[in-house]
């Protein structure tokens, strides 16, 4: 079982297990929000790949059935973060056929010891009830801070 890095030629598996990520995490996509995420994710994936975005994969006779998204911020400093470097992990999925494999396990020993060889003061994720196992078991720690997660989400705009 090899983890690698995703490559550019690795753009297009890539947009569709995104997809298959979110189909299962979010149910039936509407074709419209399809199409958005084919038409922009190979520019994002090129303009991003290997330099904040790195993504680990695991292939099975050439075809990637597991992945996981590390994302690169830096922010300012603080007590949490000293060196302002982050990470965020996304996207940690496997395809139904090759699940309860260890794929997901390895990828993120991995993906830890990049984190840490890049000095990343802090990895976050937000998991899934079954993902919260895995992320206990390599590490991870329950998040008990002063702050509420909160976000914005700006107003669809219906056209007609």
């Amino acid at each position: 079982m090899i983890v690698e890095k995703a490559r550019p030629k690795d753009i297009n598996a890539l947009v569709e297990l995104r997809l298959a990520y979110l189909q299962e995490d979010n149910g039936k996509l509407e074709e419209e929000t399809v199409r958005k995420i084919r038409q922009s994710l190979p520019k994002y994936y090129r303009d991003t790949l290997n330099k904040d975005l790195f993504v680990y994969l695991i292939r099975e006779n050439e075809e990637i059935v597991s992945c996981a998204f590390l994302l690169v911020v830096i922010k300012p400093m603080s007590p949490s973060f000293i060196n302002g470097k982050t990470g965020t992990v996304l996207n940690v999925y496997t395809r139904p056929a090759a699940r309860r494999k260890g794929y997901a396990r390895k990828i993120m020993n991995t993906l830890i010891e990049d984190a840490a060889k890049m000095a990343l003061s802090r990895i976050e994720l937000k998991a899934t009830e079954d993902g919260y196992p895995l992320y206990k078991a390599v590490g991870f720690l329950d998040d008990h801070e002063k702050y509420h997660n909160m976000t914005w989400i700006p107003q669809t705009q219906i056209t007609s």
